[in-house]
């Protein structure tokens, strides 16, 4: 199937022909054309197969073939996503894809000064994409209204919900009108991106493609066993390979991921953190030092790196075993993308054994263990007493913590 067979504008199809679009995926083959149609979509995609592409691009014909009134532009369609870097690769996108229409699009995301957003939103706007937090307060500042959207997406839904946007998404649906196409898609499906999908979409035409549960064949996986004070040693073992280029590394906490930069920069390795305590400069700043390959490693959180999308990436490794299988799925389908090999490599101390249990049941295959290892397990998992002891122990200590913060706040305050 090509481009041409799913009946898209000229302008458009020049525009993929500049992109280097051979062929459409898999779902944008099934989804393109229900959009066009003008039915509602509840899609399950991981990010990584080319669904941006899917509601961007029947959109934007539609957008294109209607016209624009004389008067100035009304946000026509709007986009939700969880992440700015989300959001910002989604604008870039549009903007690829929309080249030679005179459709146009901003992104709108909190962390930085609202003056540039709003006076893109004052010049008047075909599409707007957005996170929900930035979104509301726009709104709430009368720099924009939902009255003329036609066309909603709502993009990766669960993690919208893990990161605990629920009530901001109520508050937009309540403002967004009644008569519009909606398209929802999510990587997962549990229960509650069920019943949110049945309060946003009308008897909806639902596609399912690479769902979370799999994991791309053209990825090798490879397994270190090891404990959990030897993992920076093992790093620096690893990272001898000149092959390794360019690699993204996961951590778990974002403490976790600027200790291992500033151990990494301490061995001459250039290294650079993304996650939510950086500011939005610092992050783009460190996303693109690390595409240019000013720097060799990039470490991220799994929020922040939801929506990191760079070309030919070969290496993922996970420092930290996520607790959640799917999350691991997500992690290693930032390598191998779009038919390309890639290589996963994690290491996996005594207490995150059992997670790899849980992520190779998911993927119903095993993970293979590396031989060729200098800094081998030998530390033994945690009893459950011992466990229930060293969560009560790190419960005091975290306790003990925000009492004495608040006592220092309040000697802070009389002191002034």
């Amino acid at each position: 199937m090509t481009f041409e067979d799913l009946k898209l504008i000229p302008s458009i199809l020049k525009a993929l022909d500049d992109e280097n679009y051979s062929s459409p995926t898999s779902i944008q083959a099934k989804a393109i054309p229900l959009v066009l149609d003008g039915k509602d979509v509840l899609g399950t995609a991981q990010t990584g197969t080319g669904k941006t592409a899917a509601f961007a691009i029947p959109i934007i014909q539609h957008l294109a073939n209607e016209g624009h009134p004389s008067e100035k532009r009304k946000v026509s369609s709007l986009i939700v996503t969880p992440t700015r870097e989300l959001a910002i690769q989604i604008g870039e996108s549009i903007t690829a894809y929309a080249k030679y229409t005179s459709i146009g699009n901003t992104v709108i995301f909190g962390g930085v000064k609202q003056g540039t957003q709003t006076n893109a939103l004052q010049k008047g706007v075909d599409i707007l994409v957005a996170t929900p937090g930035r979104l509301l307060d726009l709104m709430d500042q009368g720099f924009i209204s939902l009255a003329d959207v036609k066309y909603f997406v709502l993009d990766e839904a669960d993690r919208m919900l893990d990161m605990g946007f629920i009530h901001d998404i109520k508050k937009l649906l309540a403002r967004l009108p009644k008569e519009r196409q909606s398209l929802f898609f999510s990587a997962t499906m549990p229960k509650s991106i069920v019943t949110l999908s049945s309060e946003i979409l009308n008897r909806p035409e639902k596609v399912s493609v690479n769902t979370v549960s799999s994991t791309a064949e053209t990825i090798q996986q490879h397994l270190y066993t090891t404990n959990k004070s030897s993992k920076m040693d093992l790093l620096l073992h690893i990272l001898k390979n000149a092959e390794i280029e360019q690699v993204l590394l996961f951590s778990r906490t974002k403490h976790g991921a600027n200790r291992i930069v500033r151990k990494l920069q301490k061995e001459k390795i250039g290294a650079a953190a993304i996650h939510g305590d950086r500011s939005q400069n610092q992050r783009q700043k460190a996303l693109k030092d690390f595409k240019e390959g000013n720097v060799r490693v990039l470490v991220a959180t799994d929020i922040a790196a939801r929506g990191i999308d760079i070309d030919k990436l070969r290496y993922v490794i996970n420092y930290d075993i996520p607790n959640e299988p799917e999350t691991y799925v997500h992690r290693i389908g930032r390598c191998g993308r779009a038919g390309e090999e890639g290589v996963s490599i994690s290491m996996t101390d005594a207490e995150e054994n059992s997670y790899i249990k849980d992520i190779e049941k998911l993927i119903k295959q095993k993970i293979q263990i590396v031989d060729d290892n200098p800094f081998p397990q030998t530390d033994k998992p945690m009893t459950a007493a011992e466990k229930k002891e060293f969560e009560k122990e790190k419960n005091r200590k975290r306790q003990e913590f925000f009492a004495n913060r608040n006592k220092n706040k309040q000697n802070f305050k009389r002191r002034r």
